[in-house]
């Protein structure tokens, strides 16, 4: 408040007619909101190493937490050990028919989220937080992601000797495919499909989210 007073005061002193410049350095969030999309295919020949999945792990000491509880943790998973989790989860619900991922596009890391504590509301507010920050810190360094919600549980945490219960996986690499985003109304199909080999994904417009 203290600096908005300063530039509104600024402002007055000139007479009103310059105003504050605002420049934008790096991307902006529309920008990295548009290249956060759910990749179900990755390049193989793009190995993501264990440093990048730390530096977007490292969001999240940034970032906001229900009543600042911090419970959350993370396992990441790079390299040979990635086969490990390939046969343990599910991708693109969907379109079962594909039996995603293709082989060869397997994603080359991910991040486990594990909670210490109980799955509570408040934990899954921090889970979206925290999962959605972390997949646009992705997108900043180039890469793309997905929020894997069906694996099996058990036997991931059995695998990866997990000390806390996994909520949520995250798969991290270089995507290998052509999402589009269509505009729908709020009564049509939200079921994303594939066109032409390019993965097709309805948003509701504007007009239809805001109630009144």
């Amino acid at each position: 408040m203290a600096d908005n007073y300063l530039e509104r005061r600024m402002d007055e002193m000139r007479g009103g007619k310059q105003k504050t410049i605002v420049k934008r350095v790096g991307q902006t969030l529309d920008t990295l909101l548009m290249k956060n999309r759910s990749c179900r295919g990755y390049q193989a020949d793009a190995p993501v190493s264990e440093e990048l999945l730390k530096r977007m792990v490292e969001v999240n000491t940034k970032i906001p937490s229900a009543c600042n509880q911090q419970v959350l943790r993370f396992r990441l998973v790079t390299g040979d050990e990635a086969a490990k989790v390939h046969p343990l989860i599910k991708m693109g619900g969907a379109l079962p028919e594909l039996h995603l991922p293709f082989a060869g596009t397997e994603p080359p890391a991910y991040i486990v989220i594990c909670c210490k504590e109980k799955e509570t509301k408040l934990v899954d507010i921090d889970l979206g937080i925290s999962a959605q920050s972390m997949l646009l810190k992705a997108a900043e360094m180039g890469y793309n992601g997905l929020m894997i919600g069906a694996f099996h549980r058990e036997k991931l945490k059995e695998v990866l000797a997990l000390p806390y219960d996994p909520l949520l996986v995250l798969a991290v690499g270089k995507g290998a495919e052509q999402i589009r985003l269509t505009e729908i109304r709020e009564d049509e199909s939200h079921k994303y499909y594939r066109e032409n080999g390019v993965h097709i994904v309805p948003k509701v417009v504007l007009e239809d989210l805001l109630i009144g």
